[in-house]
């Protein structure tokens, strides 16, 4: 057998899949919130000055996971850092509207729900890419 033909297995491959696609996600988001703050209250009734903080965080956040994708070998202490904070975020999301932290319209709460489920799902698909990395 070649070299050419030994199939080569990346053990990173699902994580690192899955942490890029959380950083462009979330990078594109905060984007968003920055550029598009006011129809966004408009629209969800999240307020503009909590549009700003948010999305100054998810913007280096993503591009902070982006960075911990890049490695051959992905930080699994990193990586479980971000799985922590996914975790967190979607729990905070769903409690601050079950307590009413959030007073959002009833497309704002539909929307907080869909990115809760969206970070839980990513912080689960890191999660079983570090398992599979071993």
């Amino acid at each position: 057998m070649t070299a050419a033909a030994v199939p080569t297995t990346d053990p990173y491959r699902l994580v690192r899949l899955a942490l890029r696609l959380d950083a462009v996600v979330t990078a594109v988001n905060g984007l968003a919130y920055l550029a598009l703050a006011a129809p966004i209250n408009d629209l969800l009734g999240l307020p503009v000055g909590l549009q700003y903080g948010i999305g100054a965080f998810l913007t280096v956040y993503g591009v902070a996971v982006w960075l911990i994708a890049r490695p051959a070998r992905v930080n699994r202490a990193a990586t479980l850092a971000v799985v922590a904070l996914n975790a967190l975020w979607a729990v905070v999301s769903v409690a601050e509207l079950a307590i009413g932290g959030l007073e959002v319209t009833t497309l704002g709460t539909v929307w907080v729900l869909m990115q809760a489920a969206t970070v839980g799902g990513f912080a689960a698909l890191q999660w079983l890419g570090l398992r599979k990395a071993g």
